[in-house]
């Protein structure tokens, strides 16, 4: 990669701006240009794509992008001592990237993409989560991204693909196979990153639905799984008992027995149950 765009290697960029990772900026930067390309492969064709990156940190990700031919980057930063390294950067491609010192939870970005979008990003562990929710949760849909290549720690991408019955499926695999496609695309090991986190972490490849998979009350479908799964060991027809006396009622109209657990129940099922609040 350094031969591609003529810069300095990772640990190199690290070092000549005293990039040391902070913990509570959920920081673990990716070094090796070869799996950072292959990150930005994973994401389909770019060219013709404004591609969303949130952390690029010293611009691992952002030059794999970059370099795969993405039509131009949108890298939001909030650290600004990774500023200099993502300068550097865009002097080498020149009207491609577009860098914002600022916190991802805080901005619109709209103003800032040209369709199509897709977003590819090495999340901060301390906001993954939190953005993806935001991103399957728009109040119009389809939302202004076509897919979402997002790398976590294994065990949340395992959240994200779960099905009923594994012990990893929760309130975000009901969100996230609601709308989008899942799927894991790559497992990356500790010592790919500095500093090494104490999981592997793996990449997560989301292709948005244009329609929901099936109808559903959007804010109902996200409430009462959050219900649902807080108690995920109670039944039913316990963890749900704030949604009115009669949810036995509305559980057994939909074929959910009252006793059974929310692990058990399918998206269709809970998707169904949440059309019976309209």
């Amino acid at each position: 990669m350094a031969a591609i765009d003529g810069l300095p290697s990772l640990a190199q960029v690290i070092r000549t701006h005293d990039l040391v990772a902070k913990k509570q900026l959920g920081q673990n930067f990716l070094l090796d240009l070869n799996l950072t390309s292959k990150i930005a492969r994973s994401a389909g064709d770019l060219t013709q794509c404004d591609v969303l990156e949130i952390g690029p940190g010293p611009g691992g990700l952002t030059r794999g992008l970059l370099a795969e031919g993405a039509r131009r980057v949108l890298a939001v930063e909030k650290d600004s001592r990774c500023m200099p390294a993502l300068a550097e950067i865009a002097a080498v491609y020149p009207g491609r990237l577009e860098v914002l010192n600022a916190d991802a939870l805080g901005l619109d970005i709209s103003a800032h993409l040209t369709p199509p979008v897709r977003v590819v990003a090495n999340l901060p562990y301390n906001i993954g989560t939190e953005l993806l929710v935001r991103w399957l949760s728009p109040e119009q849909w389809p939302p202004f991204w076509q897919s979402l290549t997002l790398m976590f720690q294994k065990e949340v991408a395992q959240r994200i693909v779960a099905k009923p019955g594994d012990k990893a499926y929760g309130r975000l695999a009901l969100l996230a196979q609601w709308r989008t496609d899942p799927k894991i695309v790559l497992t990356l090991p500790p010592e790919a990153f500095s500093p090494a986190p104490k999981v592997h972490s793996a990449v997560v490849h989301l292709i948005r639905l244009d329609q929901p998979r099936y109808p559903a009350n959007g804010v109902m479908l996200s409430r009462l799984t959050a219900m649902a799964f807080n108690q995920r060991r109670k039944m039913l027809r316990s963890s749900l008992k704030a949604m009115g006396p009669d949810i036995e009622a509305r559980l057994e109209a939909v074929g959910i027995a009252p006793t059974a657990r929310a692990e058990e129940i399918s998206l269709e099922k809970f998707c169904a149950l949440s059309r019976g609040f309209d």
